[in-house]
């Protein structure tokens, strides 16, 4: 009866054995998790594309964009992405010659303030964007699955306007409801074309990015019912669509809310 009995278990572990052994090789699985982000990009308006009087002969170049990012990778590293961002460009080009009304007319103009001096005002373009999109990963080899080129795609509105900044001194001329007849408010819908490499580590939650370029176009109008700018010839309301094309370099810090990725197990 007792050899019987071992005969039994050498056969169980004859038939065992080697699925036993297989279970030591692993091969890591795609993660389907949250994600939400933070980025930084530098933003540069097209000269060639972009409709006269657009951000392009409005602002200096460049722009440099802070935004907050979410979305939600799934298992086939499809991408779902929603993300908002300010934009802050550099000066008004040719501030003067645009509202000569608001700026004296020395050498050097200036804004002067209702105690005589100089105010020190600063034309600075500001722009909200917020956008929905989505993507996919495209892997480069099995030791990370989550990593790969990057392809997305994204619709969203964006507002533009150039906002007026004095050096703790009052300037009525560039405040108020005056200054809403020089500040070429302007809003409309952007379209953005992105190639780039996502990066999601195997080990760390908190070393996980990704580097785009974009192409964003934008179709924008005037939101003002009365608009002035001397370089433009415009006294009344600004009927022009805008067209701005734009081209960026993103970088994106993102936080997996789920955790490292997980194994899968493949017996033989």
């Amino acid at each position: 009866m007792k050899l019987k009995h071992i005969f039994a278990a050498v056969c169980l572990m004859a038939a065992i054995g080697p699925k036993a052994y297989a279970q030591i090789k692993l091969t890591q699985d795609t993660l389907a998790t949250p994600i939400v982000g933070f980025s930084f990009s530098t933003a540069f308006a097209d000269n060639k594309l972009s409709t006269d009087n657009g951000i392009f002969d409005l602002y200096k170049n460049p722009m440099l964009c802070y935004g907050l990012e979410a979305g939600y990778k799934f298992k086939s590293n499809w991408l779902a992405l929603v993300d908002g961002s300010l934009v802050i460009g550099d000066e008004l080009k040719d501030k003067a010659e645009r509202m000569p009304a608001a700026f004296s007319h020395d050498v050097i103009p200036i804004v002067i303030g209702t105690n005589g001096v100089d105010a020190n005002a600063s034309c600075y373009m500001r722009a909200l964007t917020m956008r929905v999109g989505g993507g996919k990963i495209f892997t480069l080899g099995d030791k990370n699955p989550n990593s790969g080129i990057l392809l997305a795609m994204y619709g969203g509105i964006q507002q533009q306007k150039t906002i007026f900044m004095m050096n703790d001194e009052n300037a009525p001329q560039l405040q108020n409801d005056y200054a809403r007849l020089y500040d070429h408010k302007r809003r409309g819908f952007t379209l953005s074309e992105s190639v780039g490499y996502w990066f999601m580590s195997n080990k760390a939650n908190f070393f996980n990015f990704h580097i785009t370029f974009e192409v964003t176009q934008c179709w924008n109008h005037s939101v003002r019912d009365y608009v002035i700018d001397e370089v433009m010839n415009l006294h009344g309301p600004d009927n022009t669509k805008y067209f701005d094309m734009l081209y960026t370099v993103k970088l994106t810090w993102m936080f997996p809310l789920k955790g490292k990725t997980a194994y899968d197990y493949y017996f033989f």
